[in-house]
C-alpha cells in the first residue's frame, strides 16, 4: 500500500554504489514508500528497468554530468568510475560536485521526507540542513575510516599493510554465432562441479602482470571455474588479456566470460562453490548467502580491512603477497586448493555455510528492511 512518504537516492557515482542504492529503492517502492533515485543520464541507462507495478513509485532523475573545461581530464559520457581510469577519478568528483545546484532545487521543488546519501557528496547534507529534511549518511565523516569507533572496545589482529594502505586513497543469453548461449555453455562446462567463481569488481583496475598470475594460478589449481572479466584498458582484444593457449588448456573445466555477466545466478548456481574476488563489502554479502567458500585478493578502499575480518572469522582465505603487493601462481593455486579440496580446509567451507544461514535468510533480512522502512516513516519531514 502507497504512503505518502517520500525519499530521495543520492549514491556516489561507482557501480559498488549505484547498485546497492539502486536495490534499496526497489525494496521501498515495494513497502509503498515513494524514491527519487538520482544520477546521471548514462548510469541510469545502464541500471535495470524498473519493474511495471512500482514504476509509478520509483522515479529515475536524470541530471546531465557537468563538462570540465579540459575534456581530456574527463572525457564526455564517462559518467561512473568503471569509465575512467583510477588516476582520473579525481575529476569525475569535479564534475560531481557541479550536480550540487541541481540536486538542492530539486529538494526545494519536492520537498522530500527523507534524503539518503552515500560517501561523497557532501553538499548534500549541507541542502538537507538547510531545508530541515531528514538525512542518512552511511558513515559521519572520512575520519571515521581511520578511527577505532566505540563500540569496538576489544583487541583485534586487522591492519592494513604496507602496499595496501596506500590503496585506502587511491549480451549473455542471447543465441551467438556458435549456436550456444554463453550461459548454456556456462552451464554444460560447470555442471556436477564445485567450481569457482572468479571477479573482481568496476573498482579494481588489474595489471597486465596480475592478470596472467591469477590466470596461470587457477590453471594450476586444476580446479573448474567461471570467470567474469571485463577487458582491461590495456589490452588490444579479449585474446590479447590472457595467457597465450589459457583458453585451450582449461577447456572443458573453465569458462571466462568478457563483459557483462549475471552475478547474481552464477553465485546462486548449485555447482559454484568457491568464489575468488576482491573482497569489496557488497560482493561479500553477496557471496556468504550462497555459503560459498571465500579465497580473497584485496585492493583498494575497504577491501583489505574486509578480507581480515573474513581471515579473523575464519570464512576466508587470503592469497599470500610479498611486502610490494605482488603474488604469483603458485599463491593462487595453494590458496584455491585449500579452500575447497584440501582437507585443511574443511573447517572453512563448513564456516562457509553457517554464515549461509544468516546471510542467506530472508526471513530474517526482511525483519531488518521493516524496522527499517517503520523507523523512515516515523521519523521523516512530516514528524519533525
Amino acid at each position: 500500500m502507497a504512503t505518502n512518504l517520500h525519499v530521495v537516492m543520492v549514491p556516489w557515482l561507482a557501480f559498488g554504489h549505484l547498485i546497492p542504492f539502486f536495490q534499496l529503492s526497489l525494496q521501498l517502492a515495494k513497502a509503498g514508500i515513494r524514491v527519487s533515485f538520482i544520477s546521471t543520464p548514462a548510469n541510469i541507462r545502464r541500471l535495470l528497468p524498473v519493474p511495471s507495478n512500482i514504476a509509478y513509485l520509483l522515479e529515475l532523475v536524470a541530471f546531465p554530468l557537468p563538462s570540465l573545461d579540459n575534456e581530456q581530464l574527463l572525457p564526455q559520457g564517462c559518467e561512473a568510475t568503471v569509465d575512467i581510469p583510477s588516476e582520473n577519478i579525481q575529476y569525475l568528483k569535479i564534475a560531481y560536485d557541479l550536480l550540487r545546484h541541481p540536486v538542492k532545487q530539486f529538494v526545494i521543488d519536492q520537498k522530500p521526507d527523507w534524503i539518503l546519501v552515500d560517501t561523497l557528496p557532501y553538499w548534500v547534507i549541507e541542502i538537507a540542513q538547510e531545508h530541515r529534511i531528514p538525512l542518512k549518511n552511511i558513515r559521519s565523516s572520512p575520519e571515521s575510516l581511520t578511527l577505532t569507533p566505540e563500540w569496538f572496545d576489544f583487541p583485534s589482529p586487522l591492519a592494513y599493510p604496507r602496499f595496501l594502505a596506500s590503496g585506502l586513497h587511491g549480451g549473455y543469453y542471447g543465441q551467438n554465432a556458435s549456436g550456444i548461449s554463453d550461459d548454456q555453455r556456462v552451464a554444460k562446462v560447470i555442471q556436477a562441479s564445485k567450481a569457482v567463481a572468479i571477479r573482481f569488481g568496476s573498482e579494481c583496475k588489474l595489471s597486465k602482470e596480475q592478470v596472467q598470475e591469477i590466470a596461470y594460478g587457477v590453471e594450476l589449481s586444476g580446479l573448474p571455474f567461471l570467470w567474469a572479466l571485463r577487458k582491461p584498458d590495456w589490452a588490444v582484444n579479449e585474446l590479447d588479456t590472457l595467457p597465450c593457449g589459457f583458453r585451450e588448456r582449461t577447456q572443458g573445466r573453465g569458462v571466462v566470460c568478457f563483459g557483462w555477466a549475471p552475478q547474481m545466478e552464477i553465485l546462486g548456481h548449485p555447482s559454484i562453490g568457491g568464489s575468488l574476488f576482491h573482497s569489496g563489502w557488497g560482493s561479500v554479502i553477496e557471496t556468504l548467502q550462497f555459503g560459498h567458500t571465500l579465497v580473497v585478493l584485496p585492493f583498494v578502499i575497504d577491501q583489505p580491512l574486509n578480507a581480515r575480518l573474513l581471515v579473523d572469522k575464519g570464512l576466508a582465505v587470503e592469497i599470500e603477497r610479498s611486502e610490494d603487493g605482488s603474488f604469483g601462481r603458485d599463491d593462487i593455486a595453494k590458496a584455491l586448493r585449500l579452500a575447497m579440496v584440501s582437507g585443511g580446509g574443511e573447517k572453512l567451507r563448513s564456516r562457509a555455510r553457517e554464515a549461509a544461514q544468516v546471510f542467506g535468510n530472508r526471513d530474517l533480512q526482511d525483519t531488518y528492511f521493516n524496522r527499517f522502512v517503520e523507523y523512515l516513516k516515523e521519523n521523516g519531514a512530516a514528524n519533525q
